[in-house]
């Protein structure tokens, strides 16, 4: 791997956007993509959306990790979002910009003209891109509502949401954070809310935040309620069921009449500093990753001596199941010390008694199915595809709950020392969905992440299913997944591709499983990273 130097945070805004709505200004959002070779762009990060705004201020940071020794090619896009679908093929393109990242993180601020395509203007529009490096892993978390707001609306009452702003070196605002609209109401509590210390006020409890509560209107020219000045330390105050309150000031009104008193009370219910771990924190921290493998032996697949099965091995030695093992497994190796992995078949009938079995050792040594390397699962089923029978049904449950009793067992120990990787390699005719589905939702509570690579030409549906990414997996009882820890991949779409991309596929998901569970739990790395005092 090359080093990754630091995390690096970038700040959007745009000015003099093109105008796509009939009747209102355009919807923007910012993408932000990164050459991936081979003329393709690869997507990294995208801000929220903000209606009706001509020159917006995003206030999601688009994070990127930035390599010193690699030119990063990177391609930002604005686009009129006027849907709720993901794919942004279907919205109108505002315009954008390449460039490099050592070209954005070299300049203090970095301004271009946005372009429709190569040499043609996006009208009078411009984006303005800042980058500040992210040193500080901690967050802060508050809770803010407010009382006796005043009504700005003719008819209802007012709409109020928050922006906060940091003062930067220069001087100016920067927005750091926009929270939800509440509709028509004068005495609002906000969601709870986090932003990263870095964001918030690059780490200096004293540096200057401003405040300020809007009432919303739907055509982009939001009313200024009332605003005031903090900074961390005073908000810190607040915990423990005594809020810190502060005056909302409106300038104008303050001018005008002498009686005036504030525009409503804006309350700090709690404000907490926690520390956000990464993925690095926790495997330089003394985190073990412990990968098991379970492969498809079932009828299924067709007969092994045959060329047209899936288990047929190729006079050069490969076939679909050996490469997947080889991709996954050469990447997650690097993370586990003994490089003892346990490797698992199902649905094959097994000697000496010939009975269906779901969990059989591939060394045939149940107290001790653990293989030497991924070179050693290689051999093991090697050694094991003459001495089965491919036989039935597809079951998954079985080593989905023997993987998990290692996972539970690990985390009674209430440590972020053991985290479980399983791959499963299958054709994808599964049968026991129902228990399945209650393993997962069962294991998705278990430091655990399952990966299910599906091999030959079938309807994964079934797999796409337990994957989970078209909202959140349920039990047959209804009982939700805590995380989504499943990533399918198709092998088919893979077929063609050099090695590392199937496996950079597969694993792309794992380390946020990984954290995420840490973070649930909120368990530290077992040897913390030490925080540099700012």
């Amino acid at each position: 791997m090359a080093g990754c130097v630091s995390r690096v945070e970038l700040s959007v805004s745009c000015r003099s956007l093109l105008d796509r709505d009939l009747g209102s200004s355009s919807d923007p959002l910012c993408v932000l993509l990164q050459d991936a070779g081979g003329g393709q762009w690869a997507e990294l990060d995208r801000t929220e959306r903000i209606k009706n705004c001509q020159n917006p201020e995003f206030c999601k940071k688009l994070v990127v990790d930035y390599y010193f020794e690699k030119v990063q090619k990177l391609k930002f896009g604005v686009y009129d979002i006027d849907n709720k679908s993901f794919d942004l093929n279907d919205d109108d393109y505002l315009g954008g910009i390449e460039c490099t990242l050592g070209q954005v993180v070299s300049g203090s601020v970095f301004t271009r003209p946005l372009e429709l395509k190569q040499g043609k203007p996006a009208g009078k529009g411009t984006i303005t891109i800042s980058a500040e490096e992210i040193k500080d892993t901690r967050v802060v978390y508050l809770e803010i509502e407010a009382r006796n707001l005043d009504k700005k609306d003719f008819l209802g009452k007012s709409d109020p949401f928050l922006e906060l702003y940091k003062q930067s070196d220069a001087g100016t605002w920067q927005l750091a954070y926009r929270s939800e609209v509440i509709k028509n109401n004068l005495n609002p509590c906000w969601r709870k809310f986090s932003v990263p210390l870095q964001t918030f006020c690059g780490g200096d409890f004293n540096k200057p935040i401003k405040v300020q509560c809007s009432d919303h209107d739907r055509d982009g020219s939001h009313d200024l309620i009332g605003t005031f000045e903090t900074n961390l330390t005073q908000l810190q105050k607040a915990g423990g069921g005594s809020p810190v309150e502060f005056e909302c000031i409106h300038p104008e009104k303050k001018q005008k009449k002498k009686s005036y008193k504030n525009s409503g009370i804006i309350r700090i219910k709690s404000c907490k500093i926690e520390t956000e771990y990464s993925f690095l924190d926790y495997i330089m921290g003394g985190c073990q990753i412990n990968f098991t493998v379970g492969i498809d032996f079932t009828g299924s697949n067709g007969d092994p001596k045959s060329p047209d099965s899936l288990h047929y091995i190729s006079p050069d030695g490969i076939n679909e199941y050996l490469i997947a093992i080889w991709s996954v497994g050469s990447v997650v190796q690097d993370y586990d010390t003994d490089k003892l992995f346990p490797a698992f078949g199902f649905g094959a009938q097994v000697p000496p008694n010939w009975q269906v079995s779901h969990e059989f050792a591939l060394n045939f040594n149940p107290s001790n199915p653990y293989c030497q390397g991924i070179q050693g699962i290689v051999d093991a089923y090697r050694q094991i595809l003459p001495q089965i029978q491919l036989y039935g049904p597809t079951n998954f449950s079985p080593i989905i709950n023997h993987v998990a009793r290692f996972a539970a067992h690990s985390a009674q120990q209430g440590t972020a020392s053991q985290y479980f990787i399983l791959l499963i390699i299958t054709d994808g005719e599964i049968t026991d969905l129902d228990q399945t589905r209650q393993a997962i939702v069962n294991a998705s509570k278990l430091p655990m992440s399952i990966i299910i690579v599906g091999v030959g030409e079938a309807d994964f549906k079934a797999m796409e299913f337990l994957d989970g990414d078209n909202g959140v997996l349920k039990s047959l009882t209804g009982e939700p997944a805590a995380r989504d820890i499943v990533q399918f991949v198709p092998f088919r779409q893979f077929k063609n591709a050099p090695r590392e991309a199937l496996s950079q596929m597969v694993l792309a998901e794992v380390p946020k499983q990984l954290v995420s569970y840490y973070k649930w739990q909120g368990w530290p790395p077992v040897k913390p990273p030490e925080i540099e005092k700012m």
